[in-house]
């Protein structure tokens, strides 16, 4: 089966780096400098930042539906990314974590959930996916429970 894997949208997070520190605490956001590799998944690339990078982490409501599942966390956004958006390739950033991977219907019901190592994420999209049911998936960094990306059939 084939599937398509995005990330966010770059341009609602743009003006987050132009504001001061305090503007960014009134939008419950804080300016990070990355000081490891593989800690700070910049969500709309799908790729990790690298030691000395500036990113933004804010929360974000990244399942806006109208159903018990609606769901918002903290994210990491690092400026002047281009949006992942790739038809059956998992992105680097995705493949080296732990993931948790829920389906969604099209009212915004949960229809599935899985756990699975980023290395086998084609066949987990693929199971869950198999059920016509199943709209979209998104997946999350297992551990600490943040949105990684918006999953659905190609």
């Amino acid at each position: 089966m084939h599937f398509r894997i995005r990330g966010l949208a770059a341009e609602p997070f743009a003006n987050l780096f132009t504001l001061s520190d305090a503007e960014l605490a009134q939008r419950c956001a804080v300016r990070r400098t990355v000081d490891a590799d593989h800690g700070y998944p910049c969500r709309i690339s799908l790729t990790d930042a690298k030691v000395g990078d500036e990113v933004i982490l804010v929360n974000h409501e990244h399942l806006d539906v109208a159903t018990p599942y609606r769901s918002r966390h903290a994210i990491y956004v690092r400026a002047g990314e281009v949006r992942f958006d790739a038809v059956d390739t998992v992105p680097d950033m995705l493949r080296r974590r732990l993931l948790s991977l829920r389906g969604f219907d099209v009212e915004g019901m949960m229809t599935s959930a899985d756990v699975v190592e980023g290395r086998e994420l084609e066949a987990a999209i693929a199971r869950q996916l198999a059920d016509p049911q199943t709209l979209y998936l998104h997946a999350h960094i297992a551990r600490p429970g943040c949105y990684a990306a918006h999953i659905e059939r190609a």
